[in-house]
């Protein structure tokens, strides 16, 4: 097994289950290649409940466990950020305390950087489940060669956010998560793509993801809208996208964003998430 050194940086706030907590908690300790650090971040203040979750882990993994608390809700941007500086080592793996990783995760893509030392993000493919994990509603298939990345990080998102892997150093280069509601990660990818940087994705199911329609629904509507183009014109001022690229995507994306919630998942079981 590899020797490689990483850090897992997770954020958890007040509306989150905490049967799902220590689901995703489980998942991380759990692990064929073991994290040398978990940084979680409680962003605002908590439930008993949640604070109960993660003073069991703290007790019985008092030696990785690292906890940064706020009493006041800062986003998912500013959470991340604070736990990054918190991160030990250089290479961090995120994750999302709704979500469960499989039990080889942290072993694949530690083995694939370790191949690979000069990519700086790696991420996988996902499985999306509603409520149980046997009810698999669909999985999301990523580019996968840092070619197909960089082309396809031009129209969407070209990681699943809890799945990736990343070298410290280059994300704080790239001015780390910056304000960018629903689309942090995105924006961060995008910049760090831009400044030459190798990114792939390896080609499995590494993360077991919880969909939904409460996951459409905050994808739906004029607000949603009014982010996409926020997007698109940064990912524009930055120039990683042409002129002809903001008004493409900016439109199809958000006249997805304005339909009935049931088209929408059609498209995203059909087209955007495979079945």
């Amino acid at each position: 097994m590899n020797d490689l050194k990483f850090s897992v940086l997770i954020s958890v706030y007040i509306k989150e289950k905490p049967e799902y907590l220590r689901e995703s908690l489980y998942s991380i300790v759990n692990q064929t290649k073991m994290p040398n650090e978990v940084v979680l971040v409680c962003d605002g203040e908590l439930t008993k409940d949640l604070y109960d979750v993660i003073d069991e882990y703290k007790e019985n993994y008092a030696d990785i466990f690292k906890i940064i608390s706020y009493k006041v809700n800062r986003g998912l941007g500013e959470a991340l950020n604070s736990g990054l500086k918190e991160c030990s080592y250089n290479l961090v793996a995120r994750m999302d305390s709704d979500d469960i990783c499989r039990e080889d995760r942290f072993e694949i893509q530690t083995d694939f950087i370790k191949d690979n030392p000069d990519m700086v993000i790696v991420g996988s493919n996902i499985l999306e489940f509603d409520g149980d994990i046997n009810n698999v509603i669909s999985y999301r298939k990523v580019p996968i060669t840092p070619e197909e990345v960089l082309k396809f990080a031009k129209k969407r998102n070209p990681f699943n956010h809890m799945t990736v892997m990343f070298r410290k150093e280059e994300i704080v280069h790239a001015g780390g998560y910056q304000d960018m509601p629903l689309a942090e990660d995105y924006y961060l990818w995008a910049r760090v793509l831009k400044n030459g940087n190798k990114c792939a994705n390896i080609n499995d199911i590494l993360v077991y993801a919880r969909g939904g329609e409460g996951l459409i629904k905050r994808r739906n509507g004029i607000e949603y809208v009014k982010k996409i183009i926020k997007l698109r014109k940064a990912l524009y001022r930055i120039g990683f996208i042409n002129f002809g690229e903001l008004i493409v995507y900016s439109g199809i994306h958000s006249v997805v964003a304005i339909m009935p919630v049931n088209i929408q998942k059609l498209i995203y079981s059909f087209v955007l998430h495979k079945k």
